[in-house]
């Protein structure tokens, strides 16, 4: 049976990750942060008792910024796979803290690299490794963007995923190992983290819908986008890792729209004028910008035979026909005397 270690299991890549391993016949390890609270939500239904036969999913406390916490993992999992999906990856937040995103994002993908590369070398088993990059990287280059666009990023988070990235291609160089970089475009889904401006307005649209919110708050409306669905986009990630030689891989849909764009089809699918409840909050602009982001994914199309399957139409569709049916639950509680109190959406 194939094992698969996944940092960053608990985000909304690291569930649909899980899910695909799963039904591939994997056994799925993923990395945890010790919190007060649990942070589970995504991958709850998949999670099986350790102790049932056919328990396939298993859960291990560990940290990017712990290095030693990772080799005992890796030495305890003994992974033939490990995808990195681990990060601090809110822009915004970047901003805010540089220093803890750099921290993650390029030395914990530095510790996951010397781990890797010490437990390889000790027991000559191949570890094959994704690094799950980012289309922030480019950042102020013109689109299209391909893998041979020259990076310039914007913000600390992408920095420090540009570190990451050539970090993976020198100990490919280096050491001989199997590790790839997956530049992913924007993708999202029904469980994107709610202070992600496409869930952010998916969210508030229906909540507006129902009465349970007057306005949405926004930045730059201007800004260009390359939108997938991540369930297409964590297929990419296994194909990569199947490949007899290790690379880098773009992986986009290749349209991109504006968030004023993707802004009027949410509101549209409501029937609602978003002109009426959308309103600018300067806050919510960045430092640096990125303008336009739009992929070219050719190379993982020739290669990996890798193509999207859901559009941007149908990414709207499944995400407000989601945060509509959650919009309804909150105001059925607050129906009956019940206060709800909405995750998030005042955030970035």
């Amino acid at each position: 049976m194939p094992r698969a270690l996944i940092t960053g299991v608990t985000g909304q890549d690291g569930s649909y990750l899980t899910e695909l391993l799963l039904g591939l016949g994997y056994e799925v390890h993923g990395l945890i942060r010790r919190a007060s609270t649990f942070n589970t939500d995504r991958i709850d239904h998949l999670y099986q008792d350790p102790h049932a036969p056919d328990a396939r999913l298993f859960l291990h406390f560990a940290d990017l910024t712990d290095g030693t916490g990772l080799r005992q993992v890796l030495e305890e999992v003994q992974p033939h796979e490990v995808y990195n999906l681990g990060a601090q990856s809110h822009v915004a937040v970047s901003f805010k803290q540089p220093e803890y995103t750099a921290d993650v994002d390029g030395l914990g993908t530095l510790r996951l690299l010397e781990a890797i590369r010490d437990v390889q070398g000790r027991t000559s088993d191949v570890i094959r490794l994704y690094q799950a990059g980012t289309s922030e990287m480019f950042g102020g280059s013109p689109p299209p963007q391909s893998e041979t666009t020259p990076f310039y990023p914007r913000s600390p988070y992408g920095a420090a995923k540009v570190m990451a990235h050539h970090l993976v291609v020198n100990y490919r160089e280096a050491y001989g190992l199997h590790m790839s970089n997956g530049i992913l475009f924007n993708h999202e889904s029904e469980r994107r983290g709610e202070t992600f401006v496409t869930r952010k307005i998916t969210r508030a649209a229906t909540r507006i819908k129902l009465g349970l919110q007057e306005v949405l708050y926004l930045g730059n409306l201007d800004a260009e986008r390359d939108w997938g669905h991540a369930e297409d986009y964590v297929r990419a990630m296994h194909l990569m890792l199947q490949q007899d030689e290790p690379d880098d891989y773009v992986i986009a849909t290749g349209e991109s729209h504006t968030v004023r764009a993707f802004v009027e089809r949410v509101f549209a699918a409501l029937e609602l004028d978003w002109e009426r409840y959308v309103r600018i909050d300067p806050r919510y602009h960045r430092p640096t910008e990125v303008d336009a982001l739009r992929g070219d994914a050719r190379k993982a199309t020739e290669r990996l035979g890798w193509t999207p399957v859901v559009g941007v139409d149908e990414l709207v569709r499944r995400m407000v026909a989601n945060d509509l049916e959650l919009a309804h639950q909150e105001r059925t509680l607050r129906d009956a005397g019940h206060v709800v109190a909405p995750r998030g959406l005042a955030s970035a």
